[in-house]
This record gives structure tokens, C-alpha cells and sequence, in this order.
């Protein structure tokens, strides 16, 4: 056999690329480690100082901090002037990296690097033997999930998601039923009863942690009009829903199909089902262009995907698609599905859906 002509041009750039890789994903850990430990947050708010003034600022141990300011540096993400010594984050930079930043934060996201790396064993066994890894080898999965959530949702709820569905502020305002399905931590649903008092809302999770979370989040607030549940979603028990919302949450679930059309039965005829889900296509090749599509990718195939396996399900993937979305929906029994997007939100689709 002819051995194939190599073009060295194309070897040498795909060669570069991969150390461009290493280093990002190198970086990606250390911004975690950054985000978490409260650095960014410090240095945004220091002039430039030494490493044991940003540790003092930071309260941890200097040695530390000198290390991983080697990687900001080398990183190109933090400022070093080698004559003083001293380090500075760039407010251009901490416009993406701290937590004032709000939902501008992409710090946030880089938790997902540490997060999956320690269910790789477990995701290269399943590759060889199929099934796939339980929810439980995450411990940290939910925490991040409900920071990244926070950014997506929000403050943008009640000012920007919610009005996607005409009408629906005013009913809220009146008073309706509302369910959430994969309520996660319950931020969405004790931000709902909290807007809106005269609205019973209801949240249902299988994890028994994160309902926890919720219910500790309404006591805090003082909220009466919420309450949570742990429980499997795909036999909803309860009917006479006016709005049932999903956020992230259908493409993660064992039985999608099951899981939707529960929720069509869970609503009243004339009710409303409000979905996000990751924005892509079902086809490959129309995500090439996608921002974070590797990304979404890697968590699909890490997480969302494993998880439903795990359980005997159909391992769906957060990057099921727009076209996919649309299939089961009608599937479920819907037969209008609004497909929306909001300008700031790069990962997520919103889906105004009805039975009539």
C-alpha cells in the first residue's frame, strides 16, 4: 500500500493546534480553581500587587497563589510587570471572570473541566462495555448546574423568558398553577412564587439533594407559595397545570418521550409548556459553526447522554436538536411549538408550546 502524502503545512498547524489545546484545557482548570477560590473577585478590585498581597486580599496561602498566577500569566490572562513584581487583572478580563459580571461570567463554565475529568474511568469503561455513569459518580455536578443555571435564568426569568409566552405575566400575576420538571436547586420555581404571590408553584426532582436545596432556598425567603417534591417524572400523578416548565432538563431524562408526554397530560388544554434546551441542530454538520459546540459535545457525552444510559434509557444528549425537539413534541400530543431565542443567551433555545 502507497503510504498517503502528508502536506507538512497541514501537519505542523494541526500539530500547533493540539498544543494550543493542551494549554487551553490546562488553562480551563486553573480558571476554575480562580473562579472558586475567590481570586478573580480579589484582583478585580486590587491595583497591582504581589502575590502575597493578592493572597492576603484573597485569604489564602501565598504559595499557592504565586503558582497559579504562573498560569494566569503564561496564560495571558492576568498582567505581569517583571521590574515590581507585581500582578494585575486587566478589567477587560475580569469583565468575563468575576462574579460581578454576573451572567457575563464564563469563569463559571470551566468547573465542568474538573467535574467531568473524574468520571473519565467510568466514561471509558462505558465506551468498551456500554451502560453508562450513574448521577451519583457527580458529586459536584449539581452545584455547578445550578450556578451555570443562575446565569442563564436568573434575573432574565421574569424580565426576558417568561414574557416569550404572550399573556403569561398576567396570568401569573392573577394566580395559576405552575409546575417545573427537573426543578434541580428550585431557583426557577422560588423565583416564580416569589414574583408572583398568588401563583401555586411546584417543583419535582429525583435528587433528593438538590429538592433539599430548594426547600432550604423558599424557608430563607419566606416563600409560601412553593413547594418541592422528589420524584420520578415520568409518571406525573397530578393533572390541571395552567404552565409546566422544563430548564435543561428533557434531554437529560432516562425516557424523554414518557417524560413529555406526561407533561402534555400534567397540562390543562388550553395550558402552556415552556422548554430550554441547549440550541443546535439535530444534524452535525449544522453545528460546525455553533460557538461552544465541542463544549455542549463534551458535556453531552460525559454527562446528559451517560446518565440516561446509566439508567436504560435512550441517552438522548444535550445536543438532541431543534428538529428532534420538534419530533417528540408533536410525538407527546402538541401540536403548536414556538421555537425562540434570546440575544445573550448563546446556548439555549426556548420552546412555547401548547396543545391548541
Amino acid at each position: 500500500m502507497t503510504p498517503p502524502i502528508v502536506d507538512q503545512a497541514k501537519a505542523d498547524a494541526f500539530a500547533e493546534k493540539l498544543v494550543g489545546i493542551i494549554n487551553n484545557g490546562s488553562l480551563a482548570l486553573m480558571t476554575s480553581v480562580g473562579h472558586r477560590t475567590g481570586l478573580f473577585d480579589a484582583m478585580a478590585s486590587l491595583a497591582p500587587s504581589t502575590s502575597n498581597e493578592i493572597a492576603v486580599a484573597a485569604n489564602l496561602k501565598e504559595r499557592y497563589v504565586r503558582e497559579w498566577l504562573g498560569a494566569m500569566v503564561t496564560g495571558r490572562i492576568v498582567d505581569y510587570d517583571a521590574d515590581n513584581g507585581t500582578y494585575h487583572l486587566p478589567p477587560e478580563h475580569a469583565a468575563s471572570l468575576t462574579r460581578a459580571a454576573r451572567a457575563d461570567n464564563i469563569a463559571v463554565f470551566t468547573q465542568y473541566r474538573s467535574v467531568l475529568g473524574g468520571v473519565e474511568d467510568g466514561i471509558v469503561d462505558s465506551f468498551r462495555n456500554g451502560g453508562g455513569v450513574p448521577y451519583s459518580e457527580f458529586p459536584r455536578f449539581q452545584q455547578v448546574m445550578a450556578e451555570d443555571s443562575g446565569l442563564s435564568i436568573g434575573a432574565a426569568l421574569v424580565e426576558s423568558i417568561l414574557p416569550l409566552v404572550p399573556g403569561l405575566i398576567g396570568k401569573l400575576e392573577n394566580g395559576i398553577d405552575v409546575l417545573d420538571i427537573g426543578c434541580g436547586s428550585g431557583h426557577a420555581i422560588n423565583l416564580m412564587a416569589q414574583a408572583f404571590p398568588r401563583s401555586r408553584c411546584v417543583g419535582y426532582d429525583f435528587s433528593e439533594e438538590a429538592v433539599g436545596v430548594a426547600r432550604a432556598e423558599a424557608g430563607q425567603l419566606g416563600i409560601t407559595n412553593a413547594r418541592f417534591a422528589v420524584r420520578d417524572v415520568m409518571e406525573l400523578e397530578a393533572s390541571g397545570y395552567d404552565l409546566v416548565t422544563a430548564f435543561d432538563a428533557i434531554h437529560d431524562q432516562a425516557q424523554p418521550r414518557r417524560v413529555l408526554r406526561s407533561i402534555s397530560e400534567a397540562l390543562r388544554s388550553d395550558g402552556t409548556f415552556l422548554m430550554q434546551d441547549i440550541a443546535g441542530s439535530s444534524h452535525l454538520h449544522k453545528n460546525l459553526d455553533h460557538p461552544i459546540a465541542p463544549f455542549l459535545y463534551t458535556i453531552s457525552c460525559m454527562h446528559c447522554m451517560t446518565v440516561s444510559l446509566a439508567l436504560g434509557g435512550e441517552g438522548l444528549g444535550a445536543m438532541w436538536g431543534e428538529e428532534k425537539a420538534q419530533e417528540l413534541l408533536t410525538e407527546a400530543g402538541f401540536t403548536r411549538v414556538d421555537v425562540k431565542r434570546l440575544s445573550f443567551d448563546i446556548q439555549n433555545a426556548y420552546y412555547v408550546v401548547s396543545k391548541v
